[in-house]
């Protein structure tokens, strides 16, 4: 909004931004603040940074969090709430039930019920269902259990916007009684116009001054069913001319002849969300209303609707609504629509598909609901747009399996080894550590035998000089039966030359010390299993998260308003091309199913255990995994480089391996500075570009011009040595 009224002058409008959150007192002494002298202003300014930065080390930044210690603290604005039991103060996580809740919402929900935790007070479960068009009981059972799984309870405080509908009738026909609100008979199309544009302010409604008793009737014959959606809409009264486009007579109510799932048929009229939302806040009490960014545009008629309406007790306790900056993740997709789009044309098998960033796909995932919390509250609460690198999940993620899951030997890609000098009957049992820093979760027996599985990463035919696991005539230690293993012959297929078997001969380890340490898996007592490896869903650097913003910006009351009469062929057209769009961002490869071997005891793991696959990631028993069909999903890596990646050399040798790789770089001409470059791209354009990674996935347009102007740079570098 400021941006639009101050011409794009940011200082400005961000200035006044800050202004807007101050009473008008509060401005004033700001506006009036005496200068200090200098010497002064330096000593304090060095002062208020040190405090800052005292407490930013501390904690992360949550203006929210102080705003409520303010409105608590005495002489503050619900000072009087303090010492209540269990309602000292009242927030509510409000989801419309038109679709799955992502991790986006997991911000919201840790924010709002962690709130009323921290400070005595109660969090309200609302569901907004004001569009009976797009919502369905099965959202409403879906977003009940992610919020129970991810940790929270709302008690006896389940509530709908729709058990609030013959109030908001109520308070619909005072507006008309009032003057302020009136039957709009316009098209969609002439509402479109006269509403104006940012830049030119909007034109009234011929309908807009018709009588009170003319409104009233046309609006009950509303009610009753007798007019067809889109021919009219109760609009209010405020300002067309207002720079603020939620200002120019908003609706607040249209005809939807669409069953709801919690009135039935009762209603055939509905609410927009902008006219029930401050009100629900009002009517159950709410002291903290907190939104995000999106929404920051709509507060004046937030504020606008409490200050018309005759609502009990507003005086008192009335709810002010508060916005923060929402949960973006790099390179992670969490517009709804788009999500759906990848449901709809069975990119994915569901909701609840592990490549989803929804809760219940980040659940069937493996992700640990104290994970979410922890990461929730570690990034801190601020307004100002900004995207978080998902590494910063994947750590606490990582962390946070680390010291709960139990170990296990298994093999994503199997090759049998058979040591050649042991009995065909050989058998010894072994005790293996459940948690090799954690003596308390105990250990399990495992059997060693003459034939065992060890994974595909633990093998190089020709690998370099650094590689210390096994290779032919090479040798490495097997991993808690203290026996080390050569290779004396490599079996291959005669056809694809894939290695099927390793033969080798065995010694005890004693006092020897060898390099490499693998893991392994007997094969007699083992099972197969599906085991799913996951990319990220879409492709790196295609997601336009400030178009996906603005998308939900415009998917608010007004995309309401907009769809009660939008043409169906238009919307077809709009919806189709958008579906395209979103199509082109998917990576086609985002799962790998891998014919995995493992320990014997995970045949009867429960669904939703999970288990660290030693040296191959996280990994947890899938939701419908069953005796005959064990399914587990990689939940993530041990380390963000991932074991496809991991050469089994040593940390030194790695960076040397950097070292030598830049500095044949640095006399390299542009066009061959990347096809040296195997392990990273595996197609390129005619000037030596890179046009696909190594796993042949083609690469964005972002991640291509990033790569030109690295060639461009290289090649001025070089122009510059001559």
């Amino acid at each position: 909004m400021f941006d639009q009224i101050f011409g794009g002058n940011k200082t400005v409008a961000n200035w006044a931004a800050a202004m807007s959150n101050y009473t008008v007192s509060e401005r004033i002494a700001v506006q009036r603040k005496p200068k200090i002298a200098s010497p002064e202003k330096s000593a304090l300014k060095k002062q208020k940074t040190e405090k800052a930065q005292d407490q930013a080390s501390a904690e992360p930044a949550n203006f929210l969090r102080e705003l409520i210690k303010k409105d608590l603290s005495k002489g503050g604005r619900i000072h009087d709430r303090v010492g209540r039991t269990g309602d000292v103060v009242r927030t509510r996580f409000p989801p419309e039930p038109n679709g799955y809740l992502h991790i986006g919402h997991a911000k919201s929900i840790c924010l709002n019920f962690g709130f009323a935790a921290e400070f005595g007070g109660r969090c309200h479960l609302r569901f907004d269902d004001t569009n009976p068009a797009s919502e369905k009981q099965e959202y409403i059972d879906a977003i009940r259990s992610d919020v129970k799984w991810l940790g929270f309870d709302w008690g006896e405080h389940n509530y709908y916007a729709s058990s609030y509908f013959d109030q908001l009738y109520t308070w619909a026909e005072y507006l008309i009684t009032e003057g302020k609100a009136y039957v709009d008979s316009q098209t969609k199309e002439e509402a479109r116009i006269n509403r104006g544009t940012v830049t030119k302010k909007g034109k009234n409604s011929p309908f807009r001054d018709r009588s009170v008793e003319e409104n009233l009737k046309l609006f009950r014959e509303m009610r009753d069913g007798k007019h067809p959606e889109g021919a009219h809409m109760l609009r209010a009264k405020i300002d067309m001319g207002s720079a603020n486009m939620n200002m120019r007579d908003p609706g607040l109510y249209r005809v939807l002849h669409k069953e709801h799932p919690h009135t039935g048929n009762k209603w055939c009229i509905y609410p927009i969300y902008d006219f029930a939302h401050g009100q629900e806040d009002a009517i159950e009490g709410i002291t903290h209303s907190f939104c995000t960014l999106e929404f920051d545009q709509h507060r004046p008629l937030y504020d606008w609707f409490l200050d018309n309406l005759p609502i009990p007790g507003k005086e008192k306790c009335r709810p002010i609504q508060t916005e923060f900056a929402k949960l973006v993740l790099k390179d992670v997709v969490l517009s709804k629509r788009n999500l759906k789009v990848c449901v709809e044309n069975k990119v994915v098998t569901g909701w609840d598909d592990p490549r989803m960033p929804t809760l219940c796909g980040l659940r069937r995932r493996g992700i640990p609901p104290a994970a979410i919390r922890r990461f929730c509250e570690d990034i801190g609460v601020t307004r100002n747009f900004s995207v978080v690198d998902t590494a910063k999940l994947d750590d606490v993620v990582r962390e946070e399996l680390d010291v709960n899951c139990e170990r296990r030997f298994a093999a994503l890609s199997p090759i049998k080894v058979t040591i050649t000098d042991l009995p065909a009957d050989f058998r010894q049992e072994l005790k293996a550590d459940n948690h090799p820093k954690n003596p308390s979760m105990g250990s399990r027996p495992i059997i060693f035998t003459p034939t065992i599985y060890i994974d595909h990463g633990d093998f190089m035919f020709d690998p370099p000089a650094d590689y210390f696991r096994l290779k032919p005539n090479g040798e490495a230690m097997l991993r808690t039966c203290g026996i080390i293993i050569k290779v004396n012959e490599v079996v291959q297929d005669p056809t694809t030359k894939a290695v099927v078997e390793l033969k080798c001969t065995h010694e005890k380890a004693g006092n020897r010390k060898v390099a490499g340490h693998i893991g392994w898996v007997s094969a007699d007592d083992c099972v197969f299993v599906t085991a799913n490896v996951y990319e990220p869903l879409f492709k790196v650097g295609v997601v336009n998260h400030e178009e996906e913003a603005d998308a939900d910006a415009e998917a608010g009351a007004e995309g309401e308003e907009e769809d009660a009469a939008e043409d169906e062929e238009k919307k077809l057209a709009s919806h189709d091309e958008a579906r395209q769009k979103v199509l082109k961002m998917v990576n086609e490869n985002s799962i790998r199913a891998h014919k995995a071997v493992v320990e014997k005891n995970l045949a009867t793991a429960a669904p939703e255990t999970s288990f660290q696959f030693e040296r191959l990631g996280y990994f947890v028993v899938d939701k419908n995994s069953t005796p005959d069909n064990i399914v587990f999903n990689r939940t993530i890596t041990l380390r963000a480089s991932g074991p496809e990646k991991d050469t089994g050399r040593s940390r030194k040798a790695e960076q040397e391996e950097q070292m030598r790789l830049k500095k044949l770089l640095e006399d390299l001409p542009a066009s061959e500075m990347f096809k040296i470059q195997k392990d990273k791209y595996s197609k390129f354009d005619a000037d030596g570009i890179p046009t696909h990674d190594a796993k042949g996935t083609e690469l964005s347009k972002g991640a291509i011009k990033k790569l030109k102007k690295e060639a461009e740079k290289q090649t001025k570098k070089l122009a510059a040595k001559k």
